[in-house]
């Protein structure tokens, strides 16, 4: 399979004068992220001692890494701009993998809500922040009583310096939409934030200051979602996506930015910044071509070929027998052409446009602080 790498001179990122007074900085000993797929660095994997087939993690890692993805994450490339190594999973034990920098609890499939038994992830947020405070306790008693363990594990003060992400809420949406209606799924959003709020006091309380809230993407520009929801064209918007699943992410990102004002009120000795990933990836979906991209709803790995290249009988990487047939969900020659990656998840080169956008601050609410020379390698 080739890949094609990009070649394309490094892109600075333009400076933009916002008001230090409502700056934040984006420089931190640690980051402890919270989330599921979209930022899972092998949480789920490690977990439920899975594992994931090739060509996941072809283009940078040259193996399954654990991330549902071709390569990097956004995060991944967050982690980079700050000059901070790749986060571990809390739940990979393999290695002695060193938590100094912090820790990764964002496992796939995990909901804000508490899971069930039919649940993807039993690693919902909930209990994803009772995973960091034991996490937390354990790190200061070891540290209580030997040296030896220093350099694997973030000094007391790293948690109240640290920064804390979160990217976690599109599988309480996704996974309604299978037996709710809309009307239904639109009413639990309120249920849905009260859980999350729930879980940034109980960090707040143990001294976490700096939040970094992630919104959640366009639900309905997902082939998977397409595929499944979408046959009937008169559900579908102008750029081919889902409508509803769309309406939902809206609604939800609309009262998350309120919640994350009303905690800037609330928390007046913290840092609590919205971050609109909606915005970003559907611009993304919109102007495709415009970013060197040549497919922006299709998936890249996958099997049925055009439009969607997605069956949610066969996974990417794997062989199943359909129709009488062995049949493999293969990835597709240049992943760098693709938005989509396997039905749900973005490309690599797809989560670097995103993480560039990120970077450029007009995208976060409150802006962060104009002093970051980032510079990110990018394909357009």
């Amino acid at each position: 399979m080739s890949l094609k790498i990009s070649t394309l001179p490094i892109l600075a990122l333009f400076s933009i004068f916002f008001p230090l007074t409502d700056s934040v900085d984006f420089n931190y000993p640690a980051v402890f992220n919270f989330g599921d797929s979209n930022s899972d660095t092998g949480g789920l994997v490690a977990g439920l001692a899975d594992h994931l087939d090739p060509p996941y993690g072809q283009i940078y890692f040259q193996k399954p890494s654990g991330r549902f993805c071709d390569g990097r994450l956004i995060i991944d490339f967050l982690m980079d701009a700050m000059d901070l190594p790749f986060l571990n999973p809390y739940l990979d034990s393999i290695g002695i993998p060193s938590f100094r920098k912090g820790c990764n609890f964002a496992a796939a499939g995990s909901t804000i809500l508490p899971a069930t038994a039919s649940s993807v992830s039993p690693f919902s947020f909930g209990i994803q922040v009772a995973q960091f405070l034991r996490f937390k306790a354990r790190v200061l008693d070891l540290l209580a009583k030997t040296k030896k363990l220093a350099k694997y594990l973030p000094p007391e003060d790293y948690f109240g310096k640290g920064l804390y992400m979160f990217d976690i809420g599109q599988n309480d949406l996704a996974g309604a939409f299978y037996s709710k209606s809309l009307d239904q799924i639109l009413a639990s959003i309120p249920t849905i934030l009260t859980e999350f709020e729930a879980g940034i006091k109980k960090l707040y309380d143990q001294g976490a200051r700096n939040f970094w809230v992630h919104n959640t993407g366009p639900l309905g520009c997902l082939a998977q979602n397409v595929a499944k929801f979408g046959t009937d064209p008169s559900k579908l918007d102008e750029l081919g996506c889902v409508s509803s699943h769309n309406q939902a992410s809206r609604l939800l990102n609309l009262q998350l930015h309120a919640l994350c004002k009303m905690l800037q009120a609330q928390y007046s000795d913290a840092n609590v910044t919205y971050v609109d990933i909606f915005t970003i990836k559907s611009n993304l979906v919109a102007d495709y071509s415009r970013y060197g991209f040549e497919q922006p709803i299709m998936a890249c790995c996958g099997y049925g070929g055009a439009p969607l290249n997605y069956d949610s009988r066969i996974a990417c990487g794997q062989t199943k027998m359909m129709n009488g047939s062995s049949a493999t969900a293969e990835g597709c020659s240049d992943s760098t052409e693709y938005v989509n990656w396997d039905g749900i998840h973005y490309t690599e080169a797809a989560n670097q446009y995103v993480s560039s956008q990120i970077l450029t601050r007009k995208y976060s609410d409150p802006p962060f602080s104009d002093d970051m020379p980032f510079l990110l390698k990018l394909k357009f």
